[in-house]
């Protein structure tokens, strides 16, 4: 599998980087080449388009439905709707925790008020024409294409999801999402070649508990699930990440990185 980090600020938007989103790409026994976006945070499309033509997504995981991790799914619909140079072809399916079909509709949405007239189309703000939703459900594992795919229920204020992405060869990403420490996420991160993991609180100033991991936290995780390489993200512009990562570096004494956008994972190593 290969990793490209599209997004990795932590809540918002940062100056060198749009919120969570990640390009994990695959290829199957028949040469085809899979392309799957964990999460699509506000900013986040626009920075995929270095990357990826996104018409060509074979489908979209978002962790839960906070706006730095769901939100530009709204702009996705319009370009895979009026796209000049094609519009998608079939419907994107999106994994995601119940409700999602609601809450983006409603932030697509904008009733006409005073305008002084209607051209829209039938449908045109219906994101239903254009994504396929699928509830979450704890544990139960899917396909896309070659990739089996298992969400987790993790520690998080709302309903949130940490992920476990494995190929045919046995090789596993793990994406925390947005989790405080919890055996869920040591779950799903069990013996992974590559554990991106947020780490969006520092020890000692940010106490509040069932929200964010600190880096310490977040090496705890890596540590106890024994894997491979860990990559702190969904770091918020007004931390150190240096810091973040010295905390990381107290408990998992495997490599460490900062994720930050452009850069290229494999689950053999980083480029």
């Amino acid at each position: 599998m290969k990793l490209t980090v599209i997004g990795c600020a932590g809540s918002y938007p940062g100056p060198e980087s749009p919120a969570s989103c990640y390009l994990v790409e695959t290829t199957d026994e028949a040469g085809r080449n899979w392309r799957i976006a964990l999460d699509f945070g506000s900013g986040a499309l626009g920075a995929l388009q270095r990357f990826a033509n996104p018409n060509e997504l074979d489908a979209v995981l978002l962790t839960h439905l906070h706006p730095d991790h769901c939100l530009d799914l709204t702009g996705m619909f319009v370009y895979a709707r009026y796209a000049p140079d094609g519009a998608r072809q079939g419907k994107l399916p999106v994994y995601a925790p119940p409700g999602a079909a609601e809450r983006l509709g409603a932030a697509y949405f904008t009733a006409p008020g005073a305008a002084p007239g209607r051209h829209e189309e039938p449908g045109s703000s219906d994101l239903n024409t254009v994504y396929t939703f699928t509830d979450w459900s704890d544990r139960t594992e899917f396909r896309v294409g070659p990739l089996r795919v298992t969400p987790f229920l993790v520690d998080h204020p709302v309903e949130a999801y940490g992920l476990r992405l494995e190929d045919a060869a046995g090789h596993v990403v793990a994406y925390s999402g947005d989790t405080d420490e919890c055996d869920a996420l040591r779950d799903a991160a069990a013996g992974a070649d590559l554990l991106l993991c947020e780490a969006a609180f520092h020890e000692g100033r940010d106490e509040v508990r069932g929200i964010h991991m600190t880096g310490y936290r977040a090496g705890s995780v890596a540590a106890d699930a024994g894997a491979r390489r860990l990559v702190l993200t969904h770091i918020p512009a007004w931390n150190d990440p240096q810091r973040t990562s010295a905390g990381a570096a107290r408990r998992f004494s495997g490599p460490i990185d900062l994720a930050a956008t452009g850069a290229v994972y494999t689950t053999e190593g980083v480029s």
